[in-house]
């Protein structure tokens, strides 16, 4: 079996969404005054590989501890949508071209690539989005208890220019589901279905925390 880290790694220098601060690094303890380091560690809950639960978006939301374990884990897909320039829209045609699989799958997990822009400004440029279409089938699905959630090699689950986060409205108003962001390196999930595992930070009344993202592949 072949693990994948889908997780980028926290750091002071690290992207993050525009007008949120990057962690900080401070020391709590040292070698040498203390006999062993510790380091208090700043960061808001929707830094790097992260995911969004409903309470993102709406007080009344679901948050992450409210959810049982067993939703962050499951059998997952990679679409496959990098030959998409900036600004394209995802579509059902992505998706249908896996058959079945995009049925049986409960995360549906998009590569675009945009993960090798991380650490420049090109990370927050026009990066491809889900369409409607696409969105209105992932709802369904979720609704209906096959799927527990969608995630993405970008920034954000909207366009980086959508202050009003429409897709996320529309997404958590309708289901119970996470969505993660900022993953990275799905290009080496292949195009078959998967055991993906993204347990985040377990915080009480989350409304977002760092995940660390994994990709089981049978070989």
């Amino acid at each position: 079996m072949k693990i994948i880290d889908l997780t980028h790694k926290i750091s002071t220098d690290m992207p993050v969404y525009p007008g949120m601060k990057p962690p900080i690094f401070e020391v709590g303890n040292t070698y040498e005054k203390d006999g062993f380091k510790e380091t208090l560690i700043c960061f808001f809950s929707h830094t790097g590989t992260h995911m969004d639960p409903p309470a993102h978006l709406f007080e009344a939301g679901k948050t992450l501890d409210d959810f049982p374990v067993s939703q962050f884990t499951g059998q997952a897909l990679v679409i496959d949508v990098s030959g998409l320039s900036e600004g394209d829209l995802i579509s059902m045609d992505h998706l249908n071209r896996y058959g079945n699989k995009i049925k049986d799958a409960e995360f549906i997990l998009f590569y675009s690539g945009w993960d090798g822009k991380w650490g420049t400004p090109a990370y927050f440029g026009d990066y491809p989005c889900i369409d409607d279409e696409v969105l209105d089938w992932f709802i369904l699905q979720a609704k209906s208890g096959k799927k527990k959630g969608i995630g993405f090699d970008t920034i954000g689950l909207d366009p980086i220019s959508d202050t009003k986060l429409v897709r996320h409205n529309k997404l958590f108003r309708e289901c119970d589901v996470i969505n993660i962001e900022n993953l990275c390196n799905l290009a080496e999930c292949g195009d078959d279905l998967f055991l993906f595992a993204c347990l985040p930070i377990k915080v009480k009344d989350s409304d977002g925390a760092p995940c660390r993202a994994i990709a089981y592949i049978e070989e």
